[in-house]
């Protein structure tokens, strides 16, 4: 009780295929500065800005904001703190000391 199964019919691929090689874009640009309004925290000193920044239900893993530092001010993306330094997501440390100001991104 053999059957003959039919045979799959196949086109011939004559092109190159490289699909996910032509669709694939990635944009990363360092120049590229993030835009957003900032809120400003009233009436506090640093830690506790910076306890209501890292205890909203808006932050998950970072928060974006703006530091204004004793000679200057940066906008980054910060993800922990310890006793003396905020922790960006850039690995960079900054100074609690530094810090005169915080505002939270909208």
């Amino acid at each position: 009780m053999e059957k003959k199964i039919p045979k799959v019919f196949a086109n011939k691929i004559e092109k190159k295929a490289g699909n996910n090689e032509d669709i694939y874009y990635s944009h990363e640009d360092k120049t590229d500065e993030r835009k957003s309004s900032f809120t400003k925290i009233k009436g506090k000193n640093i830690n506790q800005k910076l306890n209501e920044i890292f205890n909203s239900a808006n932050y998950i893993y970072k928060a974006d904001v703006r530091l204004v530092l004793k000679d200057k001010t940066i906008n980054k993306r910060i993800v922990g703190r310890n006793a003396t330094h905020l922790i960006t997501i850039d690995n960079e440390l900054i100074p609690l000391t530094d810090i005169i100001d915080i505002e939270k991104a909208n």
